[in-house]
């Protein structure tokens, strides 16, 4: 019976029926893309924010600020490559100790081609700490590289561009300060949020031990710990300050002498953000879907003003409240969910669409990420529009089966 009367009055309006299927679509599609956008914004943020290492905290030595024992501020703090193992012997917990001593505008020749680049020495856990993957056929610097002082070198993608153009630079020798190296290997690509001294795609990596036979060099221009979780880093970095205190002579809650990037706690204020640009872009979509909602409920409400009288002789005669009011409900109902089943495929069109872009040279989609349409999404939307739906339905219906059938005989 209720499918029945809900059949026969569906077909009276089609040209409202499908206006009202539209506006749900379009409700559904702009929630959907909104979110969409927002998640694939989250998703690729942490990838950016990642690339440079997890888990870490990057130190320049620089100078005290307090007095220390009888010593005046102002003293320089001057770190060596000494200090890494000094360091990781004394916190074993720690799961990556690694030093950065860096050439900044060095000549690197290969054929005529010369570049001024960034050179860097650094210890060989360097490579998986800081994300520097090697490109298929290369491969980073090892230990017996560190150890017999090798004259290998990776590559920067962008340096690597620079210098050889279109050929493959693995198994090249080129010159690094006027001294033969043997390219092993050249990064990934990758995209960074943080950065610093430069991005890691405009360097040049080499062992330090190398460094410093050809530079002459082992003062430390950087020093950075990995912890093993993001909680342990605040109490990672007070027990090294303790650690290089008592070596060097500085108030271990001197903030100056090291001065710290904490990459963790810059990550935990990114992720807020993140997830706030989701929100904010999740509360416009339910908004704009709510104003369809609201449309459905006041041709609803429209309709039962329309049959008021109708409404009135089928209660006369006997009609249930349920047959009065559940045509109305699964009316509204089938509605949102037509229109919402249009929205949805018109929203995977597009978001599949735009996936297809390549990103190669698009660095508004390597930065931003690409628009992700997932799961939990998908069910949050579906809940919504079951909601509004049902809603839309719901308060029309009660006003209906509410009416005094004797009243409607004086309806015009």
């Amino acid at each position: 019976m209720v499918l029945t009367l809900f059949t026969q009055s569906s077909r009276l309006a089609k040209k409202r029926a499908i206006l009202t299927i539209a506006a749900i679509a379009w409700g559904t599609v702009a929630i959907l893309l909104l979110l969409s956008f927002g998640e694939g914004l989250k998703r690729q943020m942490d990838r950016n924010r990642r690339s440079t290492g997890e888990n870490l905290a990057v130190m320049w030595p620089n100078e005290t600020s307090k007095p220390w024992k009888g010593m005046p501020p102002g003293r320089r703090i001057r770190l060596t490559t000494d200090d890494v193992s000094f360091v990781a012997d004394r916190m074993p917990e720690l799961p990556a100790v690694i030093g950065e001593v860096v050439s900044w505008r060095t000549a690197i020749t290969y054929g005529r081609k010369t570049v001024n680049g960034r050179v860097l020495g650094t210890n060989t856990i360097y490579g998986e700490t800081r994300k520097h993957y090697p490109q298929p056929g290369g491969r980073f610097f090892t230990e017996a590289d560190e150890a017999e002082k090798r004259r290998v070198l990776f590559l920067g993608d962008e340096m690597a561009k620079d210098i050889f153009g279109k050929e493959d630079p693995v198994g090249k020798t080129l010159l690094v300060n006027s001294s033969p190296f043997t390219v092993i290997g050249v990064m990934q690509h990758k995209t960074q949020m943080g950065v610093y001294g430069g991005p890691d795609q405009n360097h040049a990596v080499i062992p330090w031990t190398t460094f410093k036979a050809i530079f002459g060099r082992d003062r430390l221009n950087v020093l950075l710990i990995q912890s093993r979780t993001p909680d342990d880093m605040s109490g990672a970095l007070k027990r090294l300050n303790e650690i290089l205190g008592a070596k060097y002579g500085y108030d271990p809650t001197d903030e100056r002498a090291l001065s710290t990037w904490n990459i963790v706690k810059t990550s935990r204020n990114g992720q807020r953000v993140s997830l706030g640009i989701e929100i904010f872009l999740g509360i416009i979509g339910v908004l704009t879907l709510f104003v369809g909602g609201i449309g459905v409920a006041n041709i609803m409400y429209a309709v039962v003003k329309e049959r008021t009288r109708e409404i009135g002789v089928k209660m006369a005669l006997g009609a249930k409240a349920r047959w009065i009011t559940w045509p109305f409900v699964l009316e509204a109902l089938v509605y949102t969910l037509v229109g919402g089943t249009a929205g949805l495929v018109i929203a995977i069109l597009i978001v599949t669409g735009l996936g297809l872009i390549p990103d190669g040279s698009n660095r508004v989609l390597a930065f931003l990420g690409r628009p992700t349409l997932s799961p939990l999404i998908a069910a949050g939307t579906a809940a919504i529009l079951g909601a509004i739906g049902l809603l839309a339905g719901y308060f029309p219906a009660r006003r209906a089966a509410a009416i005094d059938p004797a009243a409607t005989l004086r309806y015009e």
